[in-house]
């Protein structure tokens, strides 16, 4: 459990920063080369590094090196790591909700 918690906790983390959010949204269309997802944010490339580190870390984008060139695609695991637990959590909470729900309208579901 502790081992799937970090792993989540680093899936949750990389979306916590826009930048990283906005690279996921651009690698959408497809792969891209690190210099063209860098491009839009006018930031110097070891700082946006550390933003793709994370996101390769994290399980969200897989980077392969093709001669001098690096490109980034997406990765599944993440996507399905971070629906699973929200898909958990809306089933607990739907449930909880309904019960609410029931007790306002004085009905006794149970």
């Amino acid at each position: 459990m502790e081992q799937y918690s970090k792993r989540l906790d680093g899936v949750f983390q990389a979306l916590a920063d826009p930048t990283r959010r906005a690279v996921l949204g651009q690698l959408n269309k497809g792969p891209a080369s690190i210099s063209e997802l860098a491009k839009p944010f006018g930031m110097a490339l070891p700082s946006f590094m550390k933003h793709i580190r994370l996101l390769e870390e994290s399980g969200w984008i897989q980077t392969r090196k093709v001669g001098r060139v690096r490109t980034c695609s997406l990765e599944k695991n993440a996507f399905m790591a971070a629906n699973a637990w929200l898909s958990e959590q809306r089933t607990l909470w739907e449930a909880r909700f309904d019960r609410l729900d029931a007790l306002v309208e004085g009905r006794n579901d149970e």
